[in-house]
């Protein structure tokens, strides 16, 4: 497994490192595109390509340190609760000797257990999901686990905030309804010069975000396995991933659903910058 940026040992170093990537090439219930089991390698593969000083921000990130974690193989795993008790164990470990988590799906089943490990150590843990999906199925395909049912498992443990949202079932249109839950539709954003202000004013620290790639337009990410159009861009998004960092307390962060497509890089290229990006907002206003 090769180094997120492709840092030496030493600038990779795990006892010295804040940051740490986890690769997590979980995917046992994806109904449509299939391949996000090898979105972490292609993410960390790409991730060598990424320059190490941001212009941005006027610093290179990386020298907080940030180590890679060996990747887990879920493929021999018997059973899917026993995969996801794997994955918030090594998070609780990780979260236990003071590191920033950086996850890469893999399918959006292991934020849950990426949560559950959160909240261990941030009782007060509210989740912002940037998603074109609700995700807010109780069952599909007779499986709570199921990836469309990610963010109700969350709901079960601490409040959420979804956002980008434009593809959903009427069930999840009737619970969203009923429970008041808030939801932020893509099309509304789009007439709501102030959308970033409302999200932010409902968001508590600490603060979980979780990021399906399928919130970008697919012209920005098309490799992910249930691509929607009508996403977000790519300066856009930075704007409103600054701005939360600036203002919220952020303590882990997913990257979920990329899905390589054969002969192409920009998706994984796209998805190593923004883990790049996320590093630098961290590093800058993070506390």
């Amino acid at each position: 497994m090769k180094n997120f940026l492709g840092l030496t040992n030493q600038d990779a170093d795990f006892r010295r490192a804040r940051y740490v990537i986890l690769p997590l090439p979980y995917e046992k219930t994806t109904t449509y595109g299939k391949g996000t089991e090898q979105g972490p390698a292609a993410i960390l593969e790409a991730s060598e390509q990424v320059e190490l000083y941001d212009e941005e921000l006027g610093r290179e990130p990386y020298k907080a340190g940030v180590a890679t974690m060996p990747r887990r193989d879920f493929c021999h795993v018997p059973s899917i609760p026993d995969c996801l008790n794997i994955i918030e164990k090594d998070a609780r470990n990780l979260l236990r000797k003071g590191k920033r988590i950086i996850a890469l799906g893999g399918e959006h089943s292991v934020t849950p257990p990426l949560v559950r490990a959160h909240l261990e150590r941030f009782p007060d843990l509210t989740v912002l999901q940037l998603d074109a999906h609700a995700d807010l199925r109780d069952r599909y395909n007779n499986s709570r686990y199921n990836h469309a049912c990610a963010m109700a498992r969350v709901r079960e443990m601490t409040e959420h905030v979804g956002v980008g949202i434009r593809s959903l079932s009427r069930e999840e249109a009737v619970r969203i309804a009923h429970e008041k839950w808030p939801i932020f539709l893509a099309h509304k954003m789009r007439e709501n010069p102030r959308w970033e202000e409302e999200v932010l004013a409902l968001i508590t620290n600490p603060v979980y975000l979780t990021i399906d790639v399928d919130f970008f337009d697919p012209t920005v990410i098309p490799g992910t396995g249930t691509p929607e159009p009508g996403g977000f861009g790519w300066h856009e998004s930075l704007s409103f991933l600054k701005r939360l960092f600036q203002q919220k307390k952020v303590v882990g962060v997913d990257v979920v659903e990329l899905a390589p497509i054969a002969g192409q890089h920009l998706s994984e290229f796209t998805a190593a910058r923004l883990i790049y990006k996320i590093i630098g907002y961290w590093e800058e206003w993070g506390n």
